[in-house]
C-alpha cells in the first residue's frame, strides 16, 4: 500500500480518526494485550498494511500527547532559570506522572483500529 505525503513525496498512509476532537480514552489498559493478528488481518486483507496503518496513527497519537505535555510543562518554565531558582514543583510532577500512566500510542491507536474508528485512504482514492 502506498500512499502520497504532500509534505515530502514519501509514500505514507493518510490515516485519520472518524470522530474529530476526541479526549483519548481512559478505558483502554496501559499494560500489553496479546492480540490475535487473524483479527487485525481482516480489516485490510494483509498483516503488514494493517500494522502500517496503526503505526501512522500512533505517530499521530504521539506527536499530540506530546505538544499537550510541552504545553502543560511550559507553563512551569522561565526564561532566566538558572541552578539556585530551579526546584520541584509539585503540580509538574503530577502532569508528568499522569502523562506516563496514559497506555501507550500504539496501544491506542490498536485500539482505534480494532473499534473501526480509524479511517485510511489509498493514493488512487487521494488523487481522485
Amino acid at each position: 500500500m502506498k500512499l502520497k505525503s504532500k509534505s515530502n513525496g514519501v509514500a505514507k498512509n493518510q490515516v485519520v480518526e472518524k470522530s474529530e476532537k476526541k479526549p483519548l480514552p481512559s478505558n483502554i489498559s496501559a499494560s500489553l494485550i496479546t492480540r490475535d493478528m487473524r483479527e487485525i488481518t481482516q480489516k485490510t486483507g494483509n498483516v503488514y498494511e494493517s500494522v502500517y496503518i496503526i503505526a501512522q496513527r500512533a505517530k499521530q497519537i504521539a506527536a499530540k500527547t506530546k505538544e499537550e505535555l510541552t504545553a502543560k510543562l511550559n507553563d512551569f518554565s522561565s526564561p532566566i532559570d538558572n541552578l539556585e531558582e530551579v526546584f520541584e514543583n509539585r503540580e509538574q510532577i503530577e502532569i508528568s506522572k499522569f502523562y506516563e500512566k496514559m497506555p501507550k500510542p500504539t496501544t491506542i491507536a490498536t485500539e482505534e483500529f480494532l473499534e473501526d474508528k480509524l479511517a485510511w485512504k489509498y493514493p488512487e482514492e487521494i488523487e481522485n
